[in-house]
């Protein structure tokens, strides 16, 4: 008898553990999606070459590295929906625009996240109707879901892009969230309570610089997604009100956790719809796990530039900031 309740209570914390984990991935780091309306470029500029695969040791600045071998990868996708998909191409009408790579190093038991710029300009494969590639372009990397069949095979072709920008780096996992989740999620915990750091005046009057509120339903979408209209229409400016949100929003989950005993079934059933991912369920149990005990470290970007294309926003990587961050993410000193 006591076995059998020892045993109910270890099922039960593991299904809490992996409960939290999944809403630290999704909803934490995934939930507010539908960052912007259609944008793409069509220009000349052409992304470095990429790696096949990274190399398993290299030399850099003077000193060798080796790849760390225990590192797993999981991408995770924001996706909102542009108007008109093209014609002539497998595609539909979703694109990535939020991106975040979480990295799960389990030798030092902590995990890092990498946000990405939508704006981001790499090279991606271009799908043909069977799905397979047909060509290769040079554009942001949001629109590389756009590519597939929304869903699995876009995710793919995601997690490849974002491969290509990080010098071939293989992702292991996806985990995709819709735009409709926004809304479901950031009123489910009762609304998220930030400091307006921007002024938008004419674009939602309730949100007033300087001044401390709680977002609710579309007021959140506004505060996240917003740009245009703005002091500051940049992506990284937009970026900064992102990773403050997600904060707020984390502290917020952390809470409902604690005080809330069925929040986690009541939140899992609401937003399992919404969520598209290759792990199996035993695997993606096995991740969340880690990441529910695992340090997490910091959320790092990017540097580079964004300057206005022909008629969108473009984000070009500072190379040494790539190569910098691929080294000090997933290569290890040599001694």
């Amino acid at each position: 008898m006591n076995k059998s309740r020892s045993s109910k209570r270890k099922i039960k914390r593991i299904i809490k553990f992996a409960a939290a984990a999944l809403l630290a991935v999704v909803l934490v780091c995934g939930i507010f999606v539908g960052i912007t309306v259609w944008e793409t470029n069509r220009g000349e500029y052409k992304a470095p070459n990429s790696f096949e695969v990274p190399d398993s040791a290299l030399e850099y600045d003077g000193k060798k590295y080796d790849l760390k071998e225990n590192v797993e990868t999981i991408l995770v996708m924001g996706l909102d929906k542009y108007e008109q998909a093209e014609d002539d191409t497998y595609s539909n009408n979703m694109q990535a625009d939020f991106l975040m790579l979480l990295i799960i190093d389990n030798d030092a038991q902590k995990c890092t996240a990498l946000h990405i710029n939508r704006d981001t300009i790499t090279s991606m494969n271009v799908l043909g109707v069977a799905g397979d590639k047909v060509d290769v372009v040079s554009k942001q990397i949001a629109l590389a879901h756009t590519y597939g069949n929304g869903k699995e095979i876009s995710c793919r072709n995601t997690a490849e892009a974002v491969s290509n920008l990080l010098l071939g780096i293989e992702i292991d996992y996806y985990l995709s969230v819709t735009m409709e989740a926004v809304e479901v999620y950031n009123d489910f915990v009762g609304g998220v309570e930030v400091t307006v750091l921007d002024d938008f005046k004419g674009i939602d009057d309730t949100l007033v610089k300087g001044e401390t509120v709680t977002l609710m339903g579309e007021h959140a979408l506004h505060y996240v997604r917003s740009r245009y209209g703005l002091e500051d229409s940049s992506n990284n400016h937009r970026m900064e009100r992102q990773k403050q949100y997600l904060k707020a929003l984390y502290d917020k989950t952390q809470w409902a956790l604690n005080n809330d005993s069925d929040f986690i079934v009541n939140a899992a059933s609401k937003l399992t719809p919404y969520i598209v991912s290759n792990c199996s369920g035993n695997k993606l149990q096995s991740v969340m796990e880690k990441i529910a005990d695992y340090e997490l470290t910091e959320i790092r970007d990017l540097e580079g530039e964004s300057v206005k294309g022909e008629s969108f926003m473009e984000f070009y990587p500072d190379g040494k900031s790539v190569e910098e961050t691929v080294i000090s993410l997933f290569y290890t000193p040599r001694d």
